[in-house]
Formats: C-alpha cells, structure tokens, sequence
C-alpha cells in the first residue's frame, strides 16, 4: 500500500473512532455551544458533587472525597441517561482553624467556613439553572455537611417556588455509602471495629475499588496499618477492590433511584 494511502486510512479511522467515543458526561469536557446542544437534547438534569480535602491517615491521599464522588456522579449521570456533572466542590467544611478542630489537626486538610459552602453550592446551582438545567442535584461524599446541602436546597426551592427548576439534595446518595454500606459488610463477618467511619476498611475499599493509585499499599501491611493509626477510625488492612465494588454498585443504585423519584416528583 503507497505511504500516502496508508496516512489516509490511519486518518479516517481516528476520525471514526473519535466520532463513535462516548459523549462524555462532564460539564467541564464540553465546549458551552455543546452544552447548549445536551440540554436542549433533554439532558436536564445536572449534579453537583461535593468531596473535601482532608486527611485519610498514612494510607489514602487527600482527594479522596474528590476523585471519588467524581467518579461516582459520573456513574450515576450514565445510569440516568439525562444528567450531567459539574465540577466536584473540593473546598468543604473541615473544623476549626484556629485552634484546628477536626481534621484540621492534620496538614493537608483544607476548610472554609458553612456559610462559604452554602453560598458557594447556590451560585454555582443559580448559574447551572441560567444554563437550563431545570432539576439540580446535590450530592456530598462526606457526613458532616448534609444538613448543607439540605438547607440550602430548601433556599433555593422557596426561590424557585414559581419556576420550573428544581433542587434535590439527595442524602441518599450517602446513606448508600455509609448506613447500607456497612450493613452489607457486616453481613459478610466484618466488624464495626474494621468498617470504621473514616480511613477504614469501607472506606479505603471504595477507594480501591475506583482509584487504587491514591491508596499506599504498604502502609496497609500488617505491620504499619490498624486501628490506632492517626486520623484512622476503624482498620483497612482486609481491604479489597472486590469489596469496594459492593459499595459502588450499591450507592449508584440507591441514588439512581433517588434521582429519578425526585425528578419524578417535580
């Protein structure tokens, strides 16, 4: 085959497999007059994920809330078939800083204030309804700000009381992570002891399961990892990807199905 022939094919077939990729499901992705084309397509529903940085003991980097609801909404906006995904909200209340409270005794960890969060999730969810989305999810990937996101739902509901769009702070999304998470652990012989609320084994699975990068398997040796570690609430060492899997199928459903009763409702 002449060179110049076998340059036309190579051209033709990335340009054929560019044009059959997967249309993706972040906002940040697309250029404005794209986004304009999903939403009038019907792609009206929008989550905004929130995460944190934080501290995750020896074993699990400090974006952990943030790669993982990323990833998360990502799943769920493919399974709702309608949605896209905003930019994750990484800045989060974390405690005090002066004396540091919280997670805040650890470096790395990284706060603002409620009132800053609150604010900051209406005017991005203000400027997401402007761009014609008409039902604004909120999800958060951490315990402490989900009466946030409620209250700042119900702010913006009384805003819109006479508009067609909508906000949905869906808790479920963490209820999925942490209540129903566990109970299906523990139905497995795990202990509540090794589950832990933070940097455990749940935790440190979920985070197997989707980015195993960020998680130091040396520091999960015998030797090195356990219950008394600093900024360790439970024990990750029986961590798996596998068990990590259980988690995500189960917290993807349980919001799908959140999303899509909210949504319903409206």
């Amino acid at each position: 085959m002449p060179p110049r022939t076998a340059a036309v094919l190579l051209v033709a077939v990335a340009l054929a497999a560019h044009a059959q990729a997967p249309v993706s499901v972040y906002l940040e992705d697309l250029t404005s007059p794209e986004l304009v084309a999903r939403v009038a397509a019907g792609a009206t529903t929008v989550i905004i994920p929130a995460g944190g940085t934080e501290q995750n003991g020896p074993h699990m980097a400090l974006g952990k809330h943030n790669v993982r609801v990323k990833a998360l909404s990502g799943t769920i906006a493919r399974e709702l078939g309608n949605a896209m995904v905003a930019p994750v909200i990484a800045y989060v209340p974390e405690g005090g800083v002066n004396p540091p409270t919280g997670h805040m005794r650890y470096p790395g960890t990284i706060t603002v204030p409620a009132s800053t969060f609150r604010s900051l999730l209406e005017s991005a969810a203000r400027s997401l309804r402007l761009a014609g989305f008409r039902d604004i999810v909120l999800l958060g990937d951490s315990g402490d700000y989900q009466k946030d996101l409620q209250a700042v739902a119900a702010i913006l509901n009384r805003e819109w009381a006479h508009d067609n769009a909508r906000a949905h702070a869906v808790t479920e999304y963490y209820r999925a992570a942490t209540v129903d998470y566990a109970r299906a652990l523990r139905a497995r012989g795990y202990t509540d002891a090794e589950i832990g609320p933070h940097a455990g084994l749940a935790d440190t699975a979920l985070l197997l399961a989707i980015a195993p990068r960020l998680v130091r398997a040396d520091k999960l040796d015998p030797a090195h990892a356990g219950a008394k570690l600093p900024g360790v609430a439970g024990d990750p060492r029986r961590a798996t990807p596998e068990l990590g899997r259980l988690g995500v199928d189960g917290i993807v459903a349980r919001s799908v199905a959140a999303i899509r009763a909210a949504v319903a409702s409206h």
